[in-house]
């Protein structure tokens, strides 16, 4: 692991925050698409899929574009990254998404029709939950939610011929966890997601973030233990380390 990984995976992080969290709150909470609940759930998953196609381009050489906890732990399960890089990819994706979180809280408290019930795209259930989902349903809906979202991605980064398509078919895939997600709970399945805006809306918001962080965690577990029975050892894989300043001098 070095600084450019951790570097890029706080970048990448915050990117994610910024630009598909607010969408989420633009839709949503400044009510863009007017009364079309249907319009705001797709411009929202599409905002969440084609930013982290964008940046499976970008960054995807330098760490990996984990970008995501449960993407990290599925890969740890899955004994395709240290422990040492797995406690170092958490700890930036917390600080970018922290940090792209602070950017939509000033962008948006300097909007003239913010007020406090726009929230800034935090997930939630009971109340918060467009269908009123309980926190059993919530969780349910992220385990099963994340567990799709992470074992594509450690199936389809496996061989480095993928690689081209790799992007793509993640980026659909966290679009289509989206359009099912977001009437349950506003769709986590990224719990450093759901850290950052929660953090800064508080109340119920911070109250219900456990959800949200142990829900995709099992989630990526469960991914890694499914994805290893169906793909034993031994095969060949792509190259999913971090990159090493060594291969960066070569």
């Amino acid at each position: 692991m070095n600084a450019r990984s951790l570097f890029a995976e706080a970048l990448g992080t915050a990117l994610l925050v910024f630009l598909a969290v607010g969408t989420a709150t633009a839709t949503f909470g400044f009510k863009l698409t007017g009364t079309s609940t249907s319009a705001g759930v797709v411009a929202t998953a599409l905002a969440f899929g084609l930013v982290l196609a964008a940046l499976i381009y970008a960054i995807g050489p330098i760490s990996g574009c984990h970008i995501n906890p449960a993407v990290t732990i599925g890969f740890l399960a899955a004994r395709r990254i240290t422990i040492t890089d797995a406690v170092g990819y958490w700890a930036a994706q917390v600080v970018g998404g922290l940090v792209g979180a602070a950017g939509l809280y000033g962008v948006f408290h300097l909007a003239s029709g913010y007020h406090k019930s726009v929230g800034l795209g935090a997930d939630g259930f009971g109340k918060s939950s467009m269908i009123g989902a309980s926190a059993a349903g919530a969780f349910i809906a992220e385990v099963v939610l994340t567990f799709l979202f992470v074992f594509v991605i450690l199936a389809v980064t496996r061989r480095a011929s993928n690689a081209t398509v790799a992007g793509l078919v993640i980026g659909l895939t966290l679009t289509l966890v989206h359009i099912v997600g977001i009437p349950i709970d506003g769709t986590s399945v990224n719990p450093a997601r759901s850290i950052g805006p929660a953090l800064f809306v508080g109340g119920t918001a911070l109250s219900q973030l456990w959800v949200f962080i142990v829900g995709p965690l099992a989630g990526g577990v469960l991914a890694a233990l499914v994805s290893q029975f169906l793909y034993p050892t031994g095969e060949q894989e792509a190259t999913v380390a971090p990159a090493r300043e060594e291969q960066a001098a070569a």
